[in-house]
């Protein structure tokens, strides 16, 4: 999508992606790592053993003892880190909540503020101020420049193999911090609540199973849609339904997780359920839009369009934000597919 970089960001580059939105977590075969970047299960230590050992794009990273100062510089990368119980001293607020950095669903969490640090040119000196003996960096650009100017201020875990631009998946980032933190466990049981969420709410909807739908970001610049395997499609799969078919035929543009709609094709967009959402525009810049209002979906009544908190949670992909996108969400697509 014709983002600008923010922007791409801002929308989750998962793999929202991302998000960004989110690359393939299926085993890999034979044993061996796991592409989380972590030993496979299998291998997974207590919580508390040490030296912790995480596979990343840059190498093996060796945490020899439990970390007491973490900055957490990465796209959720900080929350990732307070769902499992250990306050950065700094982090990066990439969704410009202010205060602590956080949303909603984070809140309380802190005993301190953190220092708040730059995202995508954050100040190296600042890092080095707080005198971290662990960064976190794992959702993150994964440029090789960062990575050695944060790793000579402290060990940094950096993004996993596949993770440039932001995709590393919402699991990878999961047991990559939690093993990091020595808390593999605990990272662990996060991501089953995550999974029992996703299916009770499949659960009592399952009329969604196999309706198609199309997630459909709007910026100051166009309209786009996600396609298959960025982390907002893979949240709404979670929840029964499937990719648009005509979206999924479509050639992603250059950072592999989006396609561009033109004002002029915006029938594309059509599917059994329309998600929209604007990034950094009004919301009535969707509601209003008469092109998207002519879409039979959108006519129909069989769309949804989420902004404020609710799409802030549904873009950073975290466990404690997906807790909350699936409480809001699963009402207002409830009500769309009545």
């Amino acid at each position: 999508m014709r983002f600008t970089r923010i922007a791409v960001i801002a929308a989750g580059a998962a793999a929202l992606v991302l998000a960004a939105c989110g690359s393939d977590d299926t085993a890999t075969e034979g044993g061996g790592s796991a592409p989380d970047g972590s030993a496979d299960d299998s291998e997974r230590a207590p919580d508390g053993t040490f030296p912790a050992v995480v596979e990343t794009k840059f190498g093996e990273v060796t945490i020899d003892e439990q970390p007491e100062r973490v900055v957490a510089l990465g796209w959720g990368d900080a929350e990732t880190a307070l769902a499992l119980g250990v306050q950065p001293v700094g982090a990066s607020d990439w969704l410009a909540f202010g205060g602590e950095g956080v949303g909603p669903w984070a809140e309380g969490l802190y005993d301190e503020p953190p220092e708040i640090i730059e995202t995508l040119e954050p100040s190296y000196e600042a890092v080095a101020a707080l005198q971290p003996d662990l960064i976190l960096d794992v959702k993150s650009s994964g440029d090789q420049e960062r990575y050695d100017r944060l790793s000579s201020i402290a060990t940094t875990v950096g993004v996993p193999d596949g993770g440039d631009s932001y995709l590393t998946s919402p699991e990878q980032q999961v047991r990559m911090i939690s093993t990091a933190l020595g808390l593999a466990e605990q990272g662990d049981a996060l991501l089953d609540e995550v999974d029992a969420a996703f299916e009770a709410a499949a659960a009592e909807h399952p009329e969604w199973q196999g309706k198609t739908v199309v997630a459909a970001p709007k910026t100051s610049e166009g309209w786009g849609a996600y396609v298959e395997g960025a982390q907002r499609v893979v949240f709404l799969e979670r929840l029964g339904f499937q990719q648009s078919p005509t979206i999924e035929e479509l050639e992603p543009g250059p950072e592999g997780f989006s396609v561009d709609i033109s004002p002029e094709r915006l029938d594309l967009l059509d599917a059994d359920v329309v998600v929209a959402f604007p990034i950094y525009i009004p919301t009535t810049d969707i509601t209003e839009d008469r092109q998207f209002q002519s879409v039979p979906a959108v006519a129909d009544g069989r769309s949804v369009v989420i902004d404020g908190d609710l799409a802030a949670a549904y873009a950073i992909g975290t466990t404690l934000a997906t807790q909350y996108a699936i409480d809001g969400i699963v009402p207002l697509l409830a009500d769309a597919t009545r």
